[in-house]
């Protein structure tokens, strides 16, 4: 995809969600679809003993707001590229930083940070570039931790949606992901599918890796 293609797509992307951002907290979706990845992700941030931590595509501050309440780590960044998500996020917590910057392009010097994290929106991203992107602004044992739309069978809309490798709205598979991490030079400590009651119609995985020290 070229420079021109990926900033039109994140346009549309930013449009949308600044557009969705008041829909995107209500309760019953905020439980069943996405809070069971950021209860994962809470627990291998504390596993971790993070202190300097950044939610990229963080929404509406809902993840970012609970590890700051929840953790007390030194430092808190939420970064998204939405207006509207950010107005909210705002409202949400005066304790978090919130930042507007893309996945690729984060506003950080090297090794700043010891943990970045992104939940269910990794399929937006240039895969390869946010990864080696994660792995400059983490210092050496940094953690980074990506939940995905991962299905144990294709879904055709998903499919569609993902027609090429990388294209926007790819959802990598587990071999994908293990591929990626490794390319940007991470060592994987974890991968799983995230705990969800049976019932649940969503399939999603947690990715963990490492910047070797």
């Amino acid at each position: 995809m070229t420079t021109t293609q990926r900033r039109g797509f994140n346009d549309t992307v930013t449009r949308f969600w600044s557009f969705a951002a008041p829909a995107y907290d209500q309760r019953c979706l905020q439980r069943w679809v996405y809070r069971p990845a950021q209860d994962e992700v809470i627990a291998k941030l504390r596993q971790h003993g993070s202190t300097q931590i950044a939610d990229i595509a963080c929404g509406t501050g809902i993840l970012a707001d609970r590890i700051q309440r929840e953790l007390r780590p030194d430092e808190v960044y939420g970064i998204d590229m939405s207006e509207g998500m950010l107005a909210q996020a705002r409202k949400r917590s005066d304790r978090v930083r919130w930042m507007s910057a893309p996945a690729e392009e984060l506003p950080f010097e090297d090794g700043f940070l010891d943990a970045v994290v992104t939940t269910s929106a990794f399929h937006f991203f240039d895969q390869p570039a946010a990864l080696a992107e994660f792995h400059r602004v983490l210092a050496p044992g940094g953690i980074v931790a990506v939940t995905t739309i991962s299905p144990h069978q294709p879904i055709p809309v998903l499919q569609a949606m993902s027609a090429a490798v990388w294209s926007p709205a790819h959802n990598p598979s587990e071999s994908e992901l293990l591929a990626l991490f490794a390319g940007a030079g991470f060592t994987v400590a974890d991968q799983h599918r995230v705990r969800r009651p049976f019932w649940t119609p969503i399939s999603d995985l947690i990715t963990v890796g490492v910047k070797p020290a």
